[in-house]
């Protein structure tokens, strides 16, 4: 365990407890006296070398705290293909193989997070064919999220589109795919899309 500076400490409890309704810079100062915004900015940049915290760059008040760091280097499952594309496998909890992945490029427990290889051209010019998606674990998304979801037993990579009670399920190369309306009873959201590698 990495120690931690007494000020770290307290401000990981300040962020903890106010996860809910996120401290600014400056009341994370007030609250640690500490008028300075740049040491209190330095703490959280240590917090997160140190593995005790993962904020999502653009978005400050987007956070997760850590009980404990994570490694370096952590081992995500990688299942099937999903499919960008109109037919899919389906995700059955079989594990390809564990891939090593550096826990910075993460911005949520590492967990929570799997892997996918894309296969088709219906999320181009986002996403390739080939390309190595990391996705956090979770059954529900908001409108224009990137998922990974189950519909009627095909695995599929699309954006979610939610307008006046319908679920639509749209493919960014909007000229050779046209959107898919959807019913929700069919639908299984198994993560969102959270980090694209590309490989040439």
């Amino acid at each position: 365990m990495k120690k931690l500076h007494s000020t770290q400490i307290k401000l990981l409890e300040l962020l903890k407890n106010n996860i809910d309704n996120p401290l600014t810079i400056r009341e994370l100062g007030t609250e640690l006296n500490e008028e300075s915004p740049g040491v209190v900015y330095h703490h959280l940049v240590q917090l997160e070398k140190k593995g005790y915290l993962k904020r999502n760059p653009h978005n400050p008040k987007d956070y997760v705290v850590l009980d404990s760091p994570e490694r370096l280097i952590v081992y995500i499952n990688k299942y099937g293909m999903a499919q960008c594309g109109p037919n899919g496998f389906l995700l059955d909890g079989n594990v390809v193989e564990r891939i090593p992945i550096a826990s910075s490029l993460l911005k949520f427990p590492a967990t929570e997070a799997f892997i996918v290889e894309a296969k088709g051209d219906s999320m181009e010019p986002k996403i390739f064919s080939g390309d190595i998606i990391i996705g956090k674990k979770q059954n529900h998304a908001e409108h224009g999220d990137i998922v990974i979801c189950t519909y009627k037993e095909e695995v599929l990579i699309k954006q979610l589109l939610k307008t006046a009670g319908d679920l639509i399920l749209f493919s960014l190369n909007k000229d050779k795919y046209s959107p898919r309306r959807v019913l929700i009873e069919d639908l299984r959201i198994e993560g969102i899309v959270k980090n694209i590698l590309h490989y040439d």
